[in-house]
């Protein structure tokens, strides 16, 4: 008989350790985390209690620090770091990670510098092995208590996606699958932008038929770059594009929409950052969206204010009335 599948998620942040936790209940699942206090509260108390509060966890859900053991146990490995950090953590295990293992990303940002996206960097530093990603509408703290979502894995090989589906799925969480790789990570990357622009609004009391403005024309700029990049533009109107973007606008529990919410009352965005205690990825990935957009020859008004927020030269209230000088065109016009 063949032994059960071993899958491996490096991060235990809140997702990654949400993602090991529906992993643990259909295949022994170890996961790495950075550090050692935080790997043995998983081993022997099932919480995580610096990102999921006493959330019990899986008890079959193992944890470790050692970076080295957890890539050698990986025949699937899952990466769960922050974007900025994913190639350092890859270059130290690039020769560990056996021939032909599957990566999944869930980073949602943009390499600093490079622009890579995560699934670009996996590619780089793991050569050779099939790399994709799961991302959708998927609040951590509400899957772990068990209320029904659902995710998509991407991966240009559907046999891989399929192969990969039973291993995170569950009776209240469904796994879907999408070959469009790049429509599903961009998603998820610039969801995070409008994230903190639907924010700033309910900071700023602009109201709900303004805050539903900003989220339908965000989309539409998501939907506009993605097409310039080669996606599929259909992909923007479901779970990584639409509902990626309305679970990270709407609830109390984003931390890119609560930095928006510190932005309108008129924290510097260190100082939104530290308030929150966790990486918001789009503060990091609003310069580096613009410089795409740019490039693309893509005009997108809602991003260019949030960076100019987030880089300090406009405040949120400031933002919003840039926003108000827009003219309008045709509905599927850029405007």
């Amino acid at each position: 008989m063949s032994r059960p599948v071993q899958v491996v998620v490096l991060g235990a942040g809140s997702w990654g350790t949400t993602v090991a936790g529906l992993a643990a209940r259909n295949t022994p699942t170890l996961l790495w985390a950075r550090g050692a206090d935080t790997a043995d509260e998983i081993n022997t108390e099932h919480r995580n209690s610096k990102y999921l509060g006493e959330r019990a966890l899986p008890e079959s859900m193992r944890a470790t620090d050692d970076l080295i053991e957890a890539a050698r146990e990986a025949d699937v490995l899952v990466v769960g770091v922050p974007s900025h950090a994913v190639r350092a953590t890859l270059g130290e295990i690039s020769n560990e990670v056996r021939a032909w293992v599957p990566v999944l990303s869930l980073s949602k940002g943009l390499e600093p510098g490079t622009r890579a996206r995560p699934t670009e960097v996996i590619a780089e530093c793991l050569p050779g092995h099939p790399v994709g990603l799961l991302a959708g509408p998927n609040i951590a703290r509400e899957i772990v208590d068990g209320l029904a979502a659902a995710s998509v894995v991407a991966t240009q090989d559907d046999r891989v996606a399929m192969a990969l589906q039973p291993l995170f799925a569950s009776p209240v969480f469904r796994v879907y699958r999408n070959t469009d790789v790049l429509g599903c990570e961009l998603g998820g990357i610039l969801k995070n932008i409008v994230a903190i622009a639907s924010g700033m609004a309910d900071g700023l009391g602009v109201g709900d038929n303004t805050r539903a403005m900003v989220l339908a024309r965000g989309l539409a700029e998501m939907s506009r770059l993605g097409e310039a990049m080669g996606a599929n533009p259909r992909t923007f109107a479901g779970l990584t594009g639409m509902g990626d973007l309305i679970a990270t606008c709407m609830s109390p529990s984003s931390r890119n929409r609560r930095v928006g919410e510190a932005l309108a009352r008129g924290l510097t965005v260190d100082e939104a950052v530290a308030e929150l205690g966790q990486v918001a990825e789009g503060v990091k990935t609003a310069p580096t969206v613009m410089e795409l957009a740019r490039d693309y020859d893509v005009d997108m008004p809602i991003a260019a204010e949030v960076e100019a927020v987030v880089a300090g030269r406009q405040s949120a209230e400031g933002a919003y009335r840039g926003l108000r000088k827009v003219t309008p065109g045709g509905e599927h016009e850029v405007a």
